[in-house]
């Protein structure tokens, strides 16, 4: 049996293509020890700074078991208009605020594309407000706007609207990017001015994937807006907050059903409307762009 025998140069070069085939190296190593050691100091130091241990947990299942049994069977409590009119309140909530934070990040996602704006120094400002706005969280808004313009609805249209300016600012922002050239280099070699360019080049591809993302907020916005109110932002988490405070769990196990139907709902129609509009999106990418304008 005759044995090959592989030069350094050829043991280089076949680590170098097949890295994973020899193993990990020692500084590999050290480093992946030292991850799984990070990781355990996180999760213990994490555990016993909030106080997270199992007996804790066994105690309190006890008075789940107590809570769970009160919400069945689940009863309006003779106020099922009145639940269902802060349902709609919450559905509005989340809609005008989805709406107003669409409009503004559609004018916010064009100014900080970078194939739109070439001027970083105005980008780079403009996207790190984007992270900003994102990165407080709608309940933190709310209320700071309840404290701004008073218990009601209207805190939670603003608090929902200037959470979403940012997450939708920076997801428009990201589509038009990724626009494809030869579309608005289409329009632009028919004579297209720039704002024709933006129109005719652009829109056409982004605009399905924009209003995708506001259906998709406004899907996950209805979920929140039903918190919203327990900080006074109005709604149905209002009537959650207070049927909790006065342990009738009974009413309380029927508001979150309505909620969840709810939910439901509006995430099986939003899916279909993603769904078409996803389609349509494809479909209009395949046109011709020299099509979307006039000839001079």
């Amino acid at each position: 049996m005759k044995i090959h025998h592989i030069s350094t140069e050829e043991m280089a070069r076949l680590r170098q293509h097949y890295p994973h085939a020899f193993g990990r190296t020692p500084l590999q190593r050290l480093w992946l020890t030292l991850a799984w050691l990070g990781f355990g100091a996180a999760l213990l130091f994490s555990l016993n700074h909030l106080g997270v241990n199992f007996t804790r947990i066994w105690n309190g299942l006890d008075r789940m078991g107590v809570i769970a049994g009160g919400l069945l069977p689940p009863s309006s409590g003779g106020a099922f208009k009145e639940l269902f009119m802060a349902l709609l309140e919450s559905i509005g909530m989340a809609f005008l605020g989805t709406l107003i934070a669409s409009i503004i990040a559609a004018v916010l996602g064009f100014m900080g594309a970078r194939n739109i704006i070439p001027n970083w120094i105005f980008r780079f400002s403009l996207r790190r407000s984007f992270d900003f706005l994102r990165g407080v969280d709608s309940l933190v808004w709310a209320l700071v706007y309840v404290r701004a313009v008073g218990l009601g609805p209207l805190a939670g249209v603003l608090a929902i609207a200037t959470s979403d300016i940012g997450t939708l600012s920076k997801l428009y922002a990201e589509a038009i990017e990724n626009a494809e050239k030869r579309q608005t280099e289409g329009v632009r070699a028919s004579g297209g001015n720039r704002l024709q360019v933006i129109r005719f080049g652009v829109l056409p591809q982004v605009l399905p994937i924009m209003l995708s993302n506001a259906l998709y907020m406004f899907e996950s916005n209805t979920r929140s807006a039903t918190i919203l109110g327990i900080v006074g932002a109005g709604g149905i988490g209002f009537h959650l907050s207070d049927r909790i405070r006065a342990h009738r769990w009974d009413e309380v196990g029927f508001i979150i059903i309505m909620i969840v139907v709810a939910v439901f709902l509006i995430d099986l129609i939003s899916r279909y409307l993603r769904s078409r509009l996803i389609h349509a999106g494809a479909g209009k990418g395949r046109q011709a762009p020299s099509s979307m304008i006039e000839p001079h």
